[in-house]
C-alpha cells in the first residue's frame, strides 16, 4: 500500500493537471481495493470476547490500520483527484504548531481578540517567508505601511 501511494504521488506531481485521469483513477482504485482484499487475510484473528468482560476488544495495530484504509478510501485517494489536496497534511500541522506552542507557553490567550491578532501576525510572517522575505524586513514593511496583503499586492 505504501509503494502504491508513493508511486501515485509521484505520478500526480508529474502530471500537468496535478491529478490523475479518469482511467488512471479507476486503475488506482482497483489496485487499492486488491491490496485491501489481500490485506484482509493478514492481520491476526481477533480473539472471541471473554464472557463477563465489558468494553471493546483490543485489535492489533495492523487490523486498525486496515479498517481505516477500508473506511476512508475516498479521503486517502482524494489527492489523486483534486489538485488542491496535498498528499500529506504536514503543511497544516506545521502551520498550527507555533500557535499551539504559544498557547502552551502562556497557558492560554487572555482574550479571543489576542488569539486572532497572534494568528494574523503569524499568518502574515509565514506568507512573507514563503515569498522570500526576511521576517524582520517584513515587520519593518508592515510598520512602514508597505506590507503586502495576502490577496492583493
Amino acid at each position: 500500500m505504501k509503494r502504491l501511494l508513493q508511486k501515485t504521488c509521484i505520478n500526480v506531481s508529474k502530471s500537468p493537471d496535478k491529478a490523475l485521469t479518469a482511467i488512471e483513477l479507476a486503475n488506482l482504485q482497483k489496485r487499492y481495493r486488491a491490496i485491501l482484499t489481500r490485506g484482509e487475510k493478514e492481520p491476526p484473528a481477533i480473539p472471541p470476547k471473554p464472557s463477563g468482560k465489558r468494553g471493546k476488544l483490543a485489535k492489533s495495530d495492523a487490523h486498525n490500520l486496515w479498517e481505516r484504509f477500508k473506511a476512508h478510501e475516498h479521503a486517502i485517494l482524494l489527492f489523486a483527484k483534486e489538485p488542491h489536496v496535498a498528499f500529506t497534511n504536514n503543511r497544516a500541522e506545521q502551520d498550527l504548531r507555533m500557535a499551539k506552542v504559544k498557547q502552551k507557553v502562556s497557558c492560554c490567550f487572555r482574550a479571543e481578540e489576542y488569539a486572532h491578532a497572534y494568528c494574523r501576525i503569524s499568518s502574515y510572517l509565514q506568507t512573507m517567508a514563503s515569498r522570500g522575505y526576511n521576517p524582520l524586513i517584513a515587520i519593518q514593511m508592515a510598520l512602514a505601511g508597505n506590507a503586502l496583503t495576502m490577496g492583493r499586492e
